[in-house]
């Protein structure tokens, strides 16, 4: 399986919510030969590190594609770029973000192709709830550790809710 982060936190010049863009995107997706096969339900998050930038909007979609790592990867930064992504500052702010989150369980070290798994999926409430929608018996393919594991360790400063539930707090 493969599997997708997508988040933003800015509104972007052709959709008025970040979630519209996010959803946009998806269907660019599928013209481009990755087809999504499963979305998880839209998850709110505080960014990541702590900052005063608007709460992201995620979700983690599962995807099928014959391309490779390295193809999809470009795939995804054109259509990133497609929707007016500019990459600057680490955590900064943005319209739209589309993450390799895991390849077929593949495991990488970024000299020949992307690093994978995401270096630091294991480590964001953003990415696991709703990985854990799409894929309730996933497991981390380096550490092996299952995904309501992963969750019980986050950090607890890590804020996440469902989308539009604003003041129900975090998602358990």
């Amino acid at each position: 399986m493969i599997y997708l982060g997508v988040g933003a936190n800015l509104p972007s010049p052709r959709f008025s919510t970040p979630r519209e863009t996010l959803e946009a995107a998806m269907t660019d997706l599928d013209r481009r030969g990755i087809v999504p096969v499963s979305v998880s339900r839209w998850y709110e998050s505080a960014p990541v590190p702590a900052s005063d930038q608007p709460w992201y909007v995620n979700a983690v979609c599962r995807v099928s594609t014959g391309q490779d790592a390295a193809t999809l990867l470009a795939n995804l930064h054109a259509v990133e770029a497609d929707y007016g992504r500019v990459r600057g500052a680490v955590n900064a702010a943005r319209i739209i973000d589309l993450d390799l989150l895991d390849f077929r369980g593949e495991i990488r070290d970024g000299a020949a192709g992307p690093v994978l798994p995401h270096p630091r999926m294991h480590e964001r409430a953003f990415v696991l709830f709703p990985l854990r929608d799409v894929a309730p018996d996933w497991r981390h393919p380096a550490s092996g550790a299952a995904i309501d594991s992963l969750i019980a360790s986050l950090d607890p400063d890590q804020t996440v809710r469902l989308l539009g539930s604003a003041g129900q707090g975090c998602v358990s």
